[in-house]
C-alpha cells in the first residue's frame, strides 16, 4: 500500500506556521488533510484559531492539539498514539500536517517515524521551516561577540533555529514584504550557506506559496537523519528548561488599542518573545484575536462568541526562563 505522505511545519515563535497550515487547507484541492497541532504551554491558542477559520478542512474533527508540551519530548506519549489512531480510521487522511511548537526540535520527531507501528504505513513528506525573516534579519537569533566570548555562552534561541534550519528540505523565508530588496538577499544568502545541499529559500507574504511545492517535496526524511544534524544529537532527549510559558486571564475591555500598548510596554520591558491570544471587548458579539511577534503586532475579530463560552480574555506569554510574572501579569492588565 502506498505510504501516507506527512509534511512537518517547523520554525520559531511567530514565525507564520499556522497561517501556513490555513493556506494549505484553503487550497487542499479536495485532499483530506488531517492536522496535528502542538503548543508550548497549556492553552492552545493555534489549534483554536484554525478551527474557527470557515475552511472545510479545519473542521474539528480533522484538527488534533496537543498542548503542554513539545512533541520532540513527548513523542512516545502523545505523538505516536496520535498518528495510530489517524491511520486507524476508517477513512484516513490522503496527508497529515504537522504543526510543532516554535520551540521543538524537528530531528526528534522525524525519527519517530521509524517506530514499527507507523514505519510502513507512512513516511515524511518533508520538513518545511518558517522563518521570521524580518526577526532573523535583525539577528535575533545570532550570539553576540560578547556572548561568544564568554566560556559558559549558551543561546538556546540561536540551538533551536539552527537544528530547524539543519533538518529542513524547504525554508520560507516569511514577511519578505517586510524587508527591501537587499536586507532580503542578505538575509537569503546567509541562511542558503547554513543550508543542506539542494534545500531550496523562497521568499513568502503571509505564508502563501503554491500546496504542491509544500505537499510534494518526496524527501523520505526518515531515511535521510544522518545528513540533518542537531545540537542535540548527542542528548537523550531535549530540555526545554531554558523556556517558560504562562497564561494570564483579562476582563472584558472597552479598548483593544490600550491592551496592545500594555502589550507592547510589557514585551520589550521583560522581553517577551511571543504573545497571543483573545479578548473580549464591550459590546462587539466577536472574539478579538491579538498576536505579537516582538513588539509586532497584530490583531483583528475572527468569529463570534458561542452561547457557552465565558467572554473572558486570554493572553499567552512565553519567554526564556526567569521571566517577571507578576510584573508581567499586572502590566497587561494595566494595575
Amino acid at each position: 500500500m502506498r505510504k501516507i505522505p506527512a509534511t512537518i511545519i517547523t520554525g520559531f515563535l511567530g514565525a507564520g506556521k499556522t497561517t501556513l497550515v490555513r493556506h494549505l487547507l484553503t487550497h487542499s484541492r479536495g485532499r483530506r488533510i488531517a492536522l496535528i497541532v502542538n503548543e508550548f504551554g497549556d492553552i492552545g491558542v493555534d489549534g483554536e484559531l484554525l478551527a474557527a477559520c470557515g475552511v472545510p478542512g479545519c473542521a474539528d474533527d480533522n484538527i488534533v492539539e496537543l498542548a503542554n508540551g513539545c512533541l520532540c519530548c513527548t513523542v512516545a506519549d502523545e505523538f505516536l498514539p496520535t498518528m495510530q489512531a489517524l491511520l486507524d480510521r476508517p477513512n484516513p487522511p490522503d496527508h497529515i500536517v504537522i504543526e510543532t511548537s516554535g520551540l521543538a526540535l524537528p530531528k526528534p520527531l522525524v525519527k519517530a517515524f521509524h517506530w514499527p507501528e507507523i514505519r510502513s504505513r507512512v513516511t515524511v513528506d518533508g520538513v518545511v521551516a518558517v522563518v521570521d525573516s524580518p526577526a532573523a534579519a535583525s539577528g535575533r537569533f545570532a550570539s553576540t561577540p560578547e556572548e561568544m566570548a564568554r566560556p559558559d555562552h549558551d543561546n538556546p534561541l540561536e540551538e533551536v533555529f539552527e537544528d530547524q534550519l539543519a533538518c529542513a528540505d524547504l525554508i520560507l523565508l516569511n514577511k519578505a514584504d517586510l524587508l527591501d530588496e537587499a536586507a532580503l538577499a542578505a538575509l537569503r544568502e546567509g541562511i542558503g550557506a547554513r543550508l543542506r545541499p539542494g534545500v531550496k529559500t523562497h521568499p513568502t507574504r503571509l505564508s502563501a506559496i503554491d500546496p504542491l511545492v509544500v505537499l510534494g517535496l518526496s524527501a523520505a526524511a526518515e531515511e535521510d537523519l544522518a545528513a540533518r544534524p542537531s545540537h542535540h544529537d548527542a542528548e537523550d532527549g531535549h530540555d526545554h528548561d531554558d523556556f517558560e510559558s504562562f497564561a494570564v486571564r483579562l476582563p472584558m475591555v472597552d479598548d483593544p488599542a490600550a491592551v496592545e500598548s500594555r502589550a507592547i510596554a510589557a514585551i520589550e520591558a521583560h522581553d517577551i518573545l511571543r504573545l497571543k491570544g483573545f479578548l473580549a471587548v464591550s459590546g462587539k458579539p466577536a472574539r478579538h484575536v491579538i498576536q505579537a511577534v516582538g513588539t509586532r503586532v497584530e490583531r483583528y475579530f475572527d468569529r463570534p462568541w458561542k452561547a457557552d463560552e465565558e467572554r473572558v480574555g486570554t493572553l499567552v506569554v512565553i519567554g526564556r526562563t526567569g521571566l517577571d510574572r507578576s510584573a508581567i501579569e499586572a502590566a497587561l492588565l494595566g494595575l
